[in-house]
């Protein structure tokens, strides 16, 4: 897909959709359970669709997900679906750009597990980064003291958290040079998207993001996910 007609790069949100969400304890997938009466990933979905700068918006799901076809998504109009998801998310990431054209636009990769963005958030981010050079992530300062724990759950040594920032998603970079980053970085240590541009040497920008940005990950956090998009939060 070339660029847009007005000359502008597109915008694309891509959400890996092909895990299980082992530590939810649960025989559905994490992205297909309840929350506030609709599957998770559609609160997800609902937030990114009131991003009116993406031209597209992308799921990738695994060529065996049952789920996906059980609802219907028809009034996200510009919702597409990828059945090939991987082994991990970074390959499913990359099984995802790869099937994207456009190699110089935007990708905005998302968490289908943070339900409750800010979509305001997301328009700022794309303002922010639109003309640099790598691109960036969402992310916030570090509160809490951090203890390194040695055997026996014991405590090393207290980590200074000056300067350290919490990862959240979008991860905004360019489709060729994020599906480059990952290609040739693959491996337990790429948790991020930004963690295989920095492996080329590659500096992506922090945007400031919101503690409501909440990854459920945990079953308790279904129940908070709910209390923030009942606040409006």
């Amino acid at each position: 897909m070339p660029v847009a007609a007005d000359g502008k790069k597109r915008m694309i949100a891509l959400i890996p959709a092909a895990g299980s969400g082992s530590r939810m304890v649960s025989a559905t997938p994490k992205q297909y359970l309840d929350l506030a009466g609709k599957p998770l990933i559609w609160h997800t979905l609902c937030a990114l669709a009131k991003v009116s700068e993406l031209d597209r918006i992308v799921v990738v799901i695994s060529p065996e997900d049952e789920w996906w076809e059980s609802f219907d998504w028809r009034e996200f109009k510009r919702l597409e679906v990828l059945r090939c998801g991987g082994a991990s998310r970074a390959e499913s990431v990359l099984n995802g750009l790869r099937a994207l054209q456009g190699p110089d636009d935007w990708v905005l990769v998302h968490d289908a597990a943070r339900p409750c963005l800010d979509p305001a958030l997301v328009s700022q981010m794309i303002a922010e980064l639109a003309n640099h050079p790598v691109g960036g992530i969402l992310a916030v300062p570090v509160a809490d003291t951090l203890k390194l724990a040695q055997a026996g759950q014991h405590i090393a040594h207290t980590h200074p958290r000056d300067g350290l920032w919490q990862a959240q998603t979008p991860q905004m970079f360019r489709v060729a040079q994020l599906a480059h980053a990952l290609a040739i970085g693959m491996g337990p240590d790429i948790t991020d998207e930004a963690s295989a541009l920095e492996k080329l040497g590659l500096q992506p920008k922090l945007i400031m993001g919101s503690p409501w940005n909440l990854k459920v990950t945990y079953p308790q956090d279904l129940r908070l996910a709910e209390l923030i998009l009942a606040a409006g939060c």
